[in-house]
């Protein structure tokens, strides 16, 4: 894996600050100060984990982040100046891994990157690598899902919480554990993510009972991929 982080930020300043925290776990830093720079520099070094502003001048880090999710999975961190732009982020399906607002230490901010990339290794080693049910197909080393033939149009953290169920049908897993080994834990974020996210994936694959497989809320305890026999 890169060492490389690339930090996407117009303002120098918080560049300088997070630099040597980020550097002296093992890291090493470059970053830019535009959209188009940002997008330059991860195509030439192809870093380990993405720090994108929202706000930048000639593209904004959505913009960047849905143009790096066409041909990569790269980690991204999305920075925000304002707690409403949450909601933006995740709305959109950006396909940020995560975000934070400012003003934050340092220190959380290197806490995010680690969690990150800690959860990172044992998705993709993970022998159940290819999961097939009626009509659906989760290829999680390639972050892809079919359904019916059809590619859908999935967010990574999407993909890792449908993949986590599916990889282990009929058992109820708790949010916790999701939270845990999708999101890391160090997780400082809302645990209510993990519903928006199932909800997302639910209309996303338009269940209406009609595969022998679905997606089932079990109140108070988690979630389940609920496959009946046939």
């Amino acid at each position: 894996m890169s060492k490389d982080i690339l930090i996407a930020d117009d303002n120098m300043e918080i560049i300088k600050i997070l630099k040597p925290y980020i550097e002296k776990e093992g890291f090493n830093v470059i970053f830019a100060l535009d959209g188009e720079e940002a997008l330059l520099k991860f195509k030439h070094y192809n870093p380990a984990l993405i720090l994108l502003d929202i706000m930048m001048p000639l593209m904004d880090g959505i913009e960047v982040c849905n143009r790096i999710r066409e041909e990569s999975n790269t980690p991204i961190i999305m920075i925000t100046a304002k707690s409403e732009d949450a909601d933006k982020i995740l709305g959109l399906n950006s396909g940020a891994d995560d975000y934070i607002v400012k003003p934050f230490s340092p220190g959380e901010v290197v806490a995010r990157i680690k969690a990150i990339l800690r959860r990172i290794t044992p998705i993709e080693n993970n022998k159940l690598s290819l999961i097939k049910y009626s009509a659906l197909e989760i290829d999680i080393n390639n972050y892809a899902v079919k359904l019916e033939g059809v590619y859908l149009n999935l967010t990574k953290k999407e993909i890792e919480v449908l993949w986590m169920l599916a990889s282990s049908p009929n058992n109820i897993i708790k949010r916790d554990d999701l939270l845990d080994n999708v999101w890391g834990i160090d997780y400082f974020g809302d645990p209510r993510t993990v519903d928006t996210h199932i909800k997302r994936i639910r209309a996303k694959l338009d269940l209406n009972g009609q595969y022998n497989w679905d997606i089932k809320t079990i109140w108070g305890m988690g979630y389940k991929f609920e496959v009946k026999d046939v």
